[in-house]
């Protein structure tokens, strides 16, 4: 017989009554029942009854043993009887006997449990994570990461994609995020970069000739957490390919991801490929967000015009300067009493916004300060053009273009939460495209890149050359599911004239180009294929397939929002020793 087990701790079933056995694993749960102790023996797989007769040497060894010390259980298979019988367990048709017990390591008292789901504070969990990790739950979070990203590697490979690794020890990029420095110690005074992402090494990937290159990449930025991003670092699926258009990216990337998620859905149902494509200001103005969640059946609509001139002073006086009223539909919202309205105004102040107005429609009849002042028969035309019913209701948002698609869109997307709108058991996806290649910057003033400027603008040079920047529309595209954008890809410049031109816009002159991004300008003037791709977030991906509000649950050892980990004590002071070899001096950081 095997040192430590002849099965794991979900393998034995009825069949297997009469055999003498084999178990080695954690001490999950004791139960005394007088004469019989019961004990959960828990390992990687699953869990397995054992029992033992008060006297026996096992029955000792085992009632003095902590809970999550590590034994190995020798005994025999007996059935369960029939009102025992857990069917929610896999071996819960049977329970082993314990004849000896070796204990392999014992446990001291724990400093959280592994038992149950009770929630605990977030320093505990992390510096504990070993402990955290034993959970079911977290257990089970990560198992399901490990399969998404195999069935990921597969479904790339499938797809004609090739696995590259590309360099974790590179140069600091003048763009993006802040970098994480690595000091050089034959080189004293210069420091290497950690990888943003490998955006330019998987262009020069192309460049080079490789035509579709993927990697399960890490990447690291030096930004703060969020409840979707880890701080620190992060895995994207970053891909790349060569002579497409964005048609092609998409059908590419769409097998994978719908694929991926069906493979993982649960019962769940996953948009089917090809997936909905929403031009950027069409996403902003239906949904006041360029990451719009689709199970929301509300759609926001432009109600301006409905203003000019109106009774509802407010409004009109916005309406005349230049501002815009955006309507937040909330069907059966008028069986709600005024207090809800009310609460959601009060919601939108708590915002930063001056307000939210609102219409009450009961039994047929709006109410409320707009409906009142706006006058009988243009709010019988405002309804109508809303398509609302006797016992609906309305939002507004009204201010200045940017700000009202914003609180609209907080709007709407608490307006289908409070009214249970929002649709379960949905993966939806949705592509946004057609983003803006410039933006005017009202801090600087002057016209700037508004989201990737290494994209191709639509039009290429002779649009630069010819159109309003503001009226410039870039190959680029963000790929959205339940309101989580999982990445933003692009068609990308590979043109120097074309990009010289693109950062002349921006204010940047051909030497700024060259200075700054020498290694992929330098590589395009070699001669270099059309080519685009993206980089779906890992992360992000298991995070919305295991049901989890933040991204620390499905990554194995997070860190805290202030990017500290806790079990290995990093960030740590370097030695005096080290400091010497890399030719570093610390100083006061600032204070405050």
């Amino acid at each position: 017989m095997h040192a430590y087990r002849t099965h794991t701790c979900a393998a034995l079933r009825q069949t297997d009554v009469g055999e003498t056995v084999r178990l080695s694993g954690w001490v999950h749960r004791k139960r005394d029942h007088g004469g019989l102790l019961f004990v959960d023996l828990r390992d990687h797989f699953g869990l397995t009854q054992i029992v033992t007769n008060i006297g026996s040497e096992a029955h000792s060894a085992l009632e003095s043993m902590r809970v999550e010390s590590v034994v190995t259980v020798t005994g025999d298979v007996v059935a369960r009887a029939a009102e025992a019988v857990n069917p929610n367990l896999a071996t819960g048709a049977i329970e082993v006997r314990a004849v000896t017990v070796e204990v392999q390591s014992a446990a001291q008292e724990l400093p959280m449990p592994v038992a149950g789901e009770a929630e605990y504070p977030e320093d505990i969990r992390l510096r504990y994570r070993f402990l955290d990790l034993r959970r079911e739950r977290i257990h089970k979070n990560i198992m399901l990461r490990s399969g998404v990203i195999a069935s990921i590697r597969k479904r790339m490979v499938d797809q004609g994609f090739t696995e590259f690794q590309t360099p974790i020890l590179t140069a600091s990029s003048p763009e993006g995020a802040r970098d994480y420095l690595v000091p050089s110690r034959v080189h004293p005074g210069k420091f290497y970069a950690l990888p943003q992402a490998p955006q330019m090494f998987k262009q020069l990937l192309m460049v080079a000739g490789f035509d579709r290159y993927f990697q399960i990449a890490p990447c690291f930025r030096d930004e703060d957490a969020r409840a979707d991003r880890s701080p620190g670092e992060f895995y994207q699926l970053d891909f790349e390919m060569s002579f497409v258009t964005q048609d092609d990216v998409f059908a590419a990337i769409e097998p994978v991801l719908h694929g991926v998620f069906e493979e993982f859905a649960a019962g769940r149902t996953v948009t089917p490929a090809p997936f909905p494509r929403i031009a950027y200001r069409d996403s902003m103005l239906r949904y006041g967000s360029d990451k719009p969640d689709l199970r929301n059946p509300i759609e926001i609509v432009d109600v301006t015009d409905h203003f000019h001139g109106s009774g509802f002073g407010l409004f009109a006086r916005l309406v005349e300067g230049g501002s815009v009223v955006r309507a937040i539909p909330a069907p059966g919202a008028g069986a709600k009493s005024r207090k809800f309205f009310d609460d959601m105004n009060e919601w939108a102040r708590g915002q930063g916004y001056s307000g939210l107005g609102y219409i009450n429609i009961k039994d047929g009849v709006p109410a409320g300060p707009i409906a009142k002042n706006h006058g009988e028969e243009a709010t019988a035309k405002l309804i109508e053009a809303l398509g609302l019913g006797p016992d609906d209701g309305v939002f507004f948002a009204a201010g200045k273009p940017g700000d009202a698609a914003k609180l609209a869109g907080l709007a709407r997307t608490r307006t289908g939460e409070e009214l249970g709108l929002i649709e379960q058991g949905v993966f939806k996806f949705c592509w946004i495209v057609d983003f803006p290649m410039y933006e005017y910057d009202e801090e600087s003033k002057k016209v700037d890149f508004s989201h990737n400027p290494f994209s191709m603008p639509q039009g290429g040079l002779e649009a630069l050359a010819t159109m309003d920047p503001l009226d410039i529309l870039a190959y680029q595209y963000d790929i959205v599911c339940n309101g989580i954008e999982l990445s933003s890809g692009a068609i990308r410049n590979h043109r120097p004239d074309i990009m010289y031109k693109a950062f002349e816009i921006a204010g940047y002159s051909q030497a700024d180009v060259d200075t700054n991004f020498a290694g992929m300008i330098n590589a395009f003037k070699c001669g270099a294929p059309p080519h685009g791709g993206s980089a779906p977030g890992i992360d992000r991906i298991v995070m919305i397939l295991a049901d989890e509000p933040n991204i620390r649950e499905v990554v194995l050892f997070p860190m805290t929002q202030k990017a500290e980990d806790l079990m290995m004590g990093a960030p740590a002071p370097a030695t005096p020793k080290q400091l010497r070899e890399l030719s570093i001096r610390v100083v006061d950081g600032p204070k405050g």
